[in-house]
């Protein structure tokens, strides 16, 4: 039988199509087209040395994970967690769950508790409704824990990179982080729509 779809379903899946980011990710045999997205982040700001330790959270399919290790080398570390399956990656140690879990949250920190951590990044998103009085709450929420796993993961002057939807309650996220970083900078890249509300905030020089 023939799959319907409603009429949001069938902007978005014309809109994908036509991405010029979604057809270069294919074209390249990238996991996704949120390659390009942290790719901008890193060549304006840095963000990956070689030989460091990183944390990847919402990383299913594994683009942010793949391009970490391949510039950090086989002496820097991602360990990586998500709610979904995700395929291998070598160099990459992989959680399947929900960060939400103390048992889940508690296997990144153990995990971590002999390695430095110079970065962790977060690009978890809630399942979209498309009303934003639902969908913004909920990201802020998984950036919150984002942040919290942060700030019980990273070495002094560490890096801390999330993404966020704007809307009420932005500014107070932006104010919480305030109090762990010295150095805060909103990012929009290149490969993020246009019309979305998704933005990335770079947090730096971790107060330890």
């Amino acid at each position: 039988m023939k799959k319907k779809y409603s009429s949001s379903s069938k902007r978005w899946l014309k809109r994908n199509f036509k991405d010029r980011f979604v057809q270069c990710a294919r074209q390249n045999n990238l996991r996704s087209r949120a390659w390009f997205k942290l790719h901008d982040i890193h060549i304006k700001y840095c963000l990956f040395v070689r030989g460091m330790n990183v944390i990847d959270l919402g990383s299913a399919p594994g683009s942010w994970s793949k391009y970490a290790i391949k510039i950090l080398g086989k002496c820097g570390h991602v360990i990586s967690c998500d709610i979904n399956n995700m395929n291998p990656i070598p160099g990459v140690y992989f959680f399947q769950g929900n960060l939400m879990q103390e048992k889940i949250f508690n296997q990144i920190l153990n995990h971590t508790i002999t390695k430095q951590i110079s970065l962790v990044m977060s690009d978890m998103s809630p399942n979209i409704t498309g009303i934003s009085s639902i969908d913004i709450p909920r990201s802020l929420n998984l950036s919150e824990l984002a942040m919290k796993i942060a700030v019980a993961t990273l070495c002094k002057r560490g890096t801390f990179l999330v993404k966020v939807f704007q809307g009420l309650g932005f500014g107070d996220f932006l104010n919480k982080l305030g109090c762990f970083f010295t150095t805060i900078k909103i990012c929009k890249p290149n490969a993020s729509r246009n019309h979305s509300r998704e933005v990335f905030i770079l947090a730096r020089d971790f107060k330890k």
